[in-house]
């Protein structure tokens, strides 16, 4: 079968951070079309990699060519908030054609704008309402979107669009679960060339092929995240399987130079005895002492450098045992008092949204749920202490109020 012509072509890349962190060196890679999903730790280099096909970084060496238009979500979404979602989505010079035409001025002008793009809006709003935003007014400013919803509203952009070449940074970051879940609808029927950086197993799974990005390097793998994980499985236990032979080798090659070394003694103190005893010619002693000699020595050299190479196998078969760190995180026992209320919000009202009660007594571990744009991380705010609500008031009891973002 013939091999797909690739849609992304990184050429020589090489890249570091300004405080000369290296990132990338001479770093080249050819993705085909279909869905990419590229995996590795955190720390690899998989976000800088799209931002430099993205062309948001430029390497110090080397190309990218992308071909076709190239569509780009960040991890971090960031809008003009006094933007309107219609201009967000890049349709709104439309409507407003669309609009003046529909409101009788038929000039030339508006048409240009409207171009052959006449049922825009309602291909919009199909695309909003698929991602869960059909509630959303495309008179709307973004300021108004949670971050979740500002991740959608984006990739809905992007559908609008459609990109031949489309990059997703993390997309589920942000979302909840139905929104995840929508989100992967749509990676599931996008058409074009896709590339995704995620640590999301769902959305890992409808990938055609997973690139890991390891050492500054990427390797491939077909399939999808379960294909992936089989394949590196089969990988580490062969790995272990030349560890222990190569551990072997190390061991049986120590007890060959031991075994050596023991006879070239013996025959040392043999010959001296020989020579003390005078029952060889001198001359003959002194010729045989020094072929002993010579003989000592290379037969010392040579396996000293035999376990020299075991080692060296050992240590580049060991090199193939990935040893990735995990992250273990032990939370401490609380000092709560038990039905101690630690939390209270009387009728709490953010900017935004309907006011809030709410009455928590320790100790007590909360998960807060809820979809996008219900307003999870405006309350976080609130009781932090990071906003403070338009009408209401917020007390807890205790020393401090810790969040971590």
């Amino acid at each position: 079968m013939p091999t797909p012509t690739p849609v992304v072509v990184c050429s020589g890349l090489t890249f570091a951070w300004p405080d000369a962190t290296p990132v990338f060196s001479d770093l080249s890679l050819a993705i085909g079309p279909g869905r990419t999903g590229l995996i590795g730790l955190n720390g690899s280099g998989k976000s800088t990699l799209l931002r430099l096909i993205a062309d948001d970084l430029r390497p110090a060496r080397g190309s990218v060519s992308v071909t076709g238009e190239l569509g780009y979500v960040p991890q971090n979404v960031t809008l003009d908030a006094g933007l309107r979602i219609e201009d967000a989505l890049g349709i709104g010079p439309i409507r407003r054609g669309l609009n003046a035409i529909e409101a009788g001025d038929a000039s030339p002008e508006n048409f240009a704008l409207v171009g052959g793009d006449w049922d825009v809006e309602e291909r919009a709003r199909a695309t909003l309402s698929r991602l869960g935003l059909g509630h959303v007014p495309l008179e709307r400013p973004i300021g108004d979107l949670s971050g979740g919803e500002s991740v959608l509203l984006s990739l809905a952009a992007q559908i609008l669009r459609r990109p031949g070449v489309l990059l997703l940074d993390e997309p589920t970051n942000n979302l909840d679960l139905d929104a995840r879940r929508r989100l992967c609808d749509a990676v599931a029927s996008w058409k074009g060339a896709l590339i995704m950086v995620s640590h999301d197993r769902e959305l890992l799974e409808l990938a055609d092929q997973i690139g890991e990005l390891r050492a500054g390097e990427v390797r491939w793998y077909g399939g999808n995240l379960t294909g992936y994980e089989q394949a590196v499985a089969v990988e580490q236990e062969a790995a272990e399987r030349v560890v222990r032979a190569a551990e072997s080798d190390v061991r049986r090659q120590r007890r060959v130079l031991v075994e050596t070394r023991t006879k070239i003694d013996r025959r040392a103190r043999y010959g001296e005895k020989m020579r003390e005893t005078k029952r060889l010619p001198k001359m003959l002693a002194n010729e045989r002492k020094r072929q002993a000699q010579v003989s000592a020595g290379k037969h010392r050299n040579l396996h000293l450098e035999r376990v020299e190479q075991a080692r060296k196998r050992l240590t580049a078969a060991q090199d193939a045992i990935r040893d990735d760190d995990e992250i273990r995180i032990d939370l401490p026992g609380t000092e709560v008092p038990s039905r101690r209320v630690v939390l209270e919000l009387d009728a709490v009202r953010p900017q935004f949204g309907p006011a809030v009660t709410l009455h928590v007594a320790g100790p007590e571990r909360i998960a807060l749920t809820g979809p996008n744009g219900a307003g999870k991380t405006t309350l976080l705010d609130l009781v932090s202490g990071y906003d403070r609500p338009d009408f209401g008031a917020v007390r807890f009891e205790g020393r401090r109020v810790d969040g971590v973002e």
